[in-house]
C-alpha cells in the first residue's frame, strides 16, 4: 500500500468517525445550517492564515472554533439559529475571497492552487505527521462527544425538561459548538470547505432514517461515514483521475439515497396495509 494512502486511511478513518457523530447531534439539534456557515468560515480562516504567513491549519481551527462560540453568544441558550448564521454568512466568504487575493498578490513563494486545496481539500497530500495530528484530534473531539452525548441528548430532544431537571443547557450547547468548530476544520483537510456539510450531514441523515434509537444512530452515523471515507479513498486511489472528496461524496449521496428510498418503502408498507388485510378487514365489517 502507497504511504500516502496509509496517511490518507488513517487521518480519514478518525476524521470521517469524528464527523459522522458531530453530523449526528447537529441533524438532531436542527443546526445543520450551522455547519454549512462553518465551511465558509474554514475557508477564510485557512487562506487569512496563509496570507499572514502561518500554517493554514492554525487558521482552520481558530477561525472555525471562536465563529462557532460567537454564533453560540448570537442565538439561544448556546444553540446558533438561522438569524445569527445568517447575518455573518456572507461577510465570511467575501473576507475569505480578499485574504485570498491578499495571499496570491502579496506573496512571492504564494501556491496558486492553496485555495483550491482549502476548497476540495488534500487528504492525499498529508504527510506522516500532519494524519498522525489530525487522527489524534479527531479522536479527541469523539471522546469528548460520547462524554458529552447522554446529557447533550437529553438537552437536543427536550430542552424544557432538561433545563427544569438541572442540565446545563447553555454550557452543553457552548461546549458542542466548539467540538463542531473543531471537527469543521478537521474534516477540511479531508473533503475541503466547499463539501464540508456534505459529510457532517449525509451519514447521520442516512443513520437517522435506518434508525429511531438515538445511540444506535449516533454510531451507525459514525461508521457510516467511515465506510464512505474508505469507499471514496478505495475509488479514488484505483480511479487516479478522480479527485477523492467527489469521490466521498459521492458515495455519501448514494448511502443517503439507499436510506432514504428504503425508509420511505418502510413507511408505505406500515400505511398501506396488504391486500389480504385489507379484504379481511371488510370481511369483518360486512359480518
Amino acid at each position: 500500500m502507497s504511504p500516502f494512502l496509509q496517511h490518507a486511511l488513517l487521518a480519514g478513518t478518525a476524521i470521517a468517525a469524528a464527523a459522522g457523530m458531530v453530523g449526528y447531534f447537529l441533524v438532531l439539534r436542527a443546526q445543520v445550517f450551522t455547519g454549512d456557515a462553518l465551511s465558509h468560515v474554514a475557508f477564510t480562516g485557512a487562506v487569512a492564515s496563509l496570507a499572514f504567513g502561518f500554517d493554514p491549519r492554525l487558521g482552520l481551527f481558530a477561525a472555525t472554533i471562536v465563529v462557532a462560540l460567537l454564533l453560540g453568544l448570537l442565538g439561544h441558550r448556546g444553540r446558533a439559529d438561522d438569524v445569527a448564521i445568517g447575518s455573518v454568512f456572507s461577510w465570511i466568504l467575501g473576507l475569505g475571497v480578499f485574504f485570498l487575493t491578499l495571499y496570491t498578490t502579496t506573496r512571492s513563494t504564494a501556491d496558486n492552487r492553496a485555495g483550491v486545496k482549502v476548497l476540495f481539500g488534500s487528504i492525499f497530500g498529508l504527510s506522516a505527521g500532519q494524519a498522525r495530528t489530525a487522527a489524534v484530534i479527531a479522536i479527541g473531539i469523539c471522546l469528548a462527544l460520547l462524554v458529552l452525548a447522554r446529557p447533550l441528548l437529553f438537552a437536543s430532544l427536550d430542552e424544557a425538561a432538561a433545563v427544569a431537571r438541572g442540565v446545563p443547557v447553555q454550557i452543553l450547547g457552548f461546549a458542542f459548538l466548539a467540538l463542531v468548530g473543531a471537527c469543521a476544520a478537521e474534516a477540511t483537510q479531508a473533503v475541503g470547505a466547499l463539501l464540508l456539510l456534505g459529510l457532517l450531514a449525509a451519514p447521520a441523515g442516512a443513520a437517522m432514517r435506518l434508525t429511531d434509537r438515538p445511540y444506535r444512530g449516533l454510531g451507525l452515523s459514525a461508521a457510516l461515514a467511515v465506510g464512505e471515507m474508505w469507499a471514496g479513498l478505495g475509488l479514488s486511489y484505483a480511479v487516479p483521475t478522480l479527485p477523492p472528496s467527489f469521490a466521498i461524496m459521492t458515495a455519501a449521496a448514494v448511502v443517503y439515497a439507499i436510506a432514504l428510498v428504503g425508509r420511505r418503502r418502510r413507511t408505505d408498507a406500515t400505511v398501506v396495509p396488504p391486500r389480504s388485510q385489507m379484504a379481511d378487514a371488510h370481511h369483518v365489517g360486512d359480518n
